[in-house]
């Protein structure tokens, strides 16, 4: 006589899986709102501009508490909720989530309101051999002039209070960094730089407990490889340095005149940095760096990941080129679907027969026209200048209604 299987537990009233799933739908279901009521301002209602309104502070309130408790399991599904439902509730979120991670605001009675941040600059190293971690930040006199420097360069405020964490992460840590571990992160870097007594800092410490990846570069290779350094700015909330002019022209010279003196300290300060990676292993031991632009920790990190996957597209694709002549080639760039997984295809052909293809991650809430024209970019500095777009690839991977791109 067979056994009568046991019935499966009901999840009580109270448990926190429920707890988890209630709160990753009411979070999903307030950005979702949010985003329509944002991109339908002009036209909604008086009542509904102020029941949206409330629903903002719910979602900051809920999203507080939610980062504060280290929720990633929440977080995560509610951005993977939205991504199902709505693209634009889906970049609402994600760019809310992701702010909020990097930020902590400090209050305390009497004293002005303060901000902390969590930055990041993303470079490329280039190098013989690849890096020593052996090396890695050893020149304590290097790290100090460095840490100056942000200030002293005018990238955070000359008010500023600025730490840098002596490591420089590779992509596949940085990669690991949840929102809940940032945040956790930047309240310990809150925490040292308010308080006079040390104090641990178990997130920061298990951020980098792994250690770089292993590359395989010989002695004598010619290595690229991506860097992260990581700093956090605490400065007053009102202080006018970050203060971007509400006009648009104003906004824009704000903007430029960030970039150049950004631009300015990577050609000053870029041998400081190299002093503080060390070396390469082989017999050429100088470091050439390519910055790019400092952004919040995730908006560095999606700036290394596309920036590393259009190099690993190039090298595929010169790799298929071989000795070819470049401008013989031609390409087309289209979306296409792998495994439920969306990018951007390269299809490289010479004469109509096609050479290879390569495929960049095409996130839901990236600028496609700005994606196309970055790849149009990067095939162009390996020579391929006839470049066409289709609306996707189909399932047997031929472009759908080709047209060359303006």
């Amino acid at each position: 006589m067979p056994k009568n299987k046991r019935p499966v537990p009901r999840k009580s009233a109270n448990s926190p899986e429920l707890k988890d799933e209630q709160q990753t739908t009411e979070l999903c279901a307030l950005a979702l709102d949010l985003a329509d009521g944002e991109f339908n301002h002009d036209i909604v209602a008086d009542s509904t501009r102020a029941e949206l309104a409330q629903k903002g502070l719910d979602f900051q309130r809920l999203l507080r508490k939610l980062l504060n408790q280290g929720k990633d399991e929440v977080l995560y599904g509610a951005v993977e909720l939205a991504r199902d439902e709505s693209r634009d509730g889906y970049r609402y979120l994600r760019n809310a989530i992701e702010e909020g991670a990097a930020s902590v605001i400090l209050r305390r009675e009497g004293a002005p309101e303060m901000e902390i941040d969590a930055f990041a600059i993303p470079v490329f190293v280039h190098s013989r051999g690849g890096l020593d971690p052996a090396h890695d930040f050893q020149d304590g006199a290097a790290y100090d002039a460095l840490l100056d420097s942000f200030t002293d360069a005018g990238l955070e405020s000359p008010k500023a209070k600025v730490v840098l964490v002596s490591h420089a992460y590779d992509l596949e840590e940085f990669e690991r960094v949840t929102y809940g571990q940032l945040h956790a992160m930047v309240r310990e870097a809150a925490q040292s730089l308010t308080e006079k007594k040390i104090a641990a800092a178990p997130a920061l410490e298990r951020s980098m407990a792994a250690g770089w990846s292993a590359t395989g570069f010989g002695p004598d290779d010619a290595a690229v490889e991506l860097r992260f350094l990581l700093g956090f700015a605490m400065k007053r909330a009102d202080d006018p340095f970050y203060k971007v002019p509400a006009g648009e022209k104003a906004a824009d010279a704000y903007f430029a005149q960030r970039a150049a003196r950004y631009q300015k300290w990577t050609g000053q300060h870029a041998p400081l940095v190299a002093r503080c990676l060390g070396r390469g292993r082989g017999a050429d031991p100088a470091l050439r760096l390519n910055f790019l632009y400092q952004d919040l920790f995730f908006g560095a990190r999606e700036q290394g990941q596309a920036e590393y996957a259009t190099l690993q597209l190039l090298s595929a694709l010169n790799q298929a080129i071989g000795a070819r002549a470049p401008d013989r080639l031609s390409a087309v760039i289209a979306p296409f679907d792998v495994d439920d997984e969306m990018v951007l295809r390269v299809q490289l052909s010479e004469d109509g027969a096609v050479l290879a293809h390569g495929d960049k991650p095409l996130d839901l809430g990236a600028d496609l026209e700005l994606e196309v024209d970055d790849l149009r970019d990067a095939l162009a500095s390996i020579g391929v200048a006839e470049v066409l777009v289709a609306l996707r690839f189909d399932a047997d991977g031929q472009p759908v209604e080709p047209r060359p791109l303006a």
